[in-house]
């Protein structure tokens, strides 16, 4: 994803300026924004809403208050944003989690793609492969070996079925063409607390929060998820380096408003997201939990959206799980 051009930034915000007060609809905002998280405080989404509505709301002038509105895949927050009125004020933390719904559930009460406004991407970040310390596996090759001499016989840790985890686990399954057995955890904890008692052979979890149990060697890491290196892990090779050709998953967070949202106000919350993004503030204290920071136009993250739903859809129905 490339950041906006601030020239397109600036004409669809002076669109914003003449129009909208000339029809009579106010000053945007005219209250504090609530910003819905689907996810419980301290995880990288929470972490990055909070330090992205900081200053967002310096830039716009009002407050935006994350509200923290956890529930199984997303459903809560996302519903009470796709029903709340298109004036701005109420936005959602969206994520790849909203893609793999789509397939994990039967029926959602919303459309991803047309009960929301897309406004921008605010970054993506890495899963890592993650060994014990002690283990007998160098590199994600000799894994890799090992799991195709012994079918069935390598353990892989998640956190539940259907999450980003699970689902990169069973992706890896399938395109290493192993047979292992991938189990999930109720919690990130529980995982991690398998994998240094030797309970499994390989965990995947997300990079950032795993950086402190790297550096005090209770674990290694083999292999990143994404097509780049991370940058806090510049001699950890990526999956695809490791052999795995097509591999590439990527956690991303981003901003989207009700659908019917005016599209002067949503330009107005791009340029903001723009613009905190681009603070030193916020790059640090996301460059320290694994982020890569890039904000989007709409279309863009429509477009992502659009093409994650298709993707999942098609790891979920490989991996049989159906749908609840």
């Amino acid at each position: 994803m490339r950041t906006l051009a601030a020239s397109w930034s600036a004409a669809a915000f002076g669109a914003w300026q003449t129009p909208a007060h000339a029809q009579g609809a106010g000053r945007f905002p005219e209250r504090p924004i609530s910003l819905l998280v689907p996810f419980a405080p301290g995880g990288i989404a929470d972490l990055t809403a909070r330090a992205v509505a900081e200053q967002m709301g310096r830039s716009l002038g009002q407050p935006v208050v994350v509200e923290n509105k956890p529930s199984a895949g997303s459903i809560v927050a996302s519903q009470a944003v796709a029903t709340a009125r298109p004036d701005g004020h109420t936005l959602l933390l969206m994520s790849n989690g909203h893609a793999v719904s789509v397939s994990l559930f039967k029926k959602l009460p919303y459309d991803p793609q047309k009960d929301f406004a897309p406004i921008s991407l605010l970054g993506s970040f890495d899963l890592g492969l993650f060994v014990p310390a002690n283990s007998r596996f160098n590199s994600l090759a000799e894994l890799i070996a090992h799991a195709k001499a012994h079918p069935g016989k390598l353990n892989i840790g998640t956190i539940a079925v259907g999450s980003t985890q699970h689902l990169a686990a069973k992706l890896f399954e399938t395109l290493a063409g192993i047979d292992a057995v991938v189990v999930p955890y109720r919690g990130s904890p529980a995982v991690l607390t398998a994998l240094r008692a030797g309970e499994l052979d390989l965990a995947l979890e997300i990079t950032g929060p795993m950086m402190s149990h790297l550096t005090a060697g209770a674990v290694r890491a083999l292999a990143v998820s994404s097509d780049r290196r991370n940058p806090a892990l510049p001699d950890v090779p990526t999956v695809q380096q490791a052999g795995v050709a097509g591999y590439n998953v990527a956690s991303w967070n981003a901003l989207a408003a009700p659908a019917g949202t005016p599209p002067e106000v949503v330009a107005l919350l791009q340029r903001a997201v723009r613009e905190a993004l681009a603070t030193a503030a916020v790059q640090d204290k996301l460059g320290r939990i694994g982020m890569r920071l890039s904000a989007s136009s709409p279309a863009e993250l429509q477009t992502l959206l659009a093409s994650e739903i298709r993707r999942w859809g098609e790891v979920i129905r490989k991996a049989k799980i159906e749908p609840e």
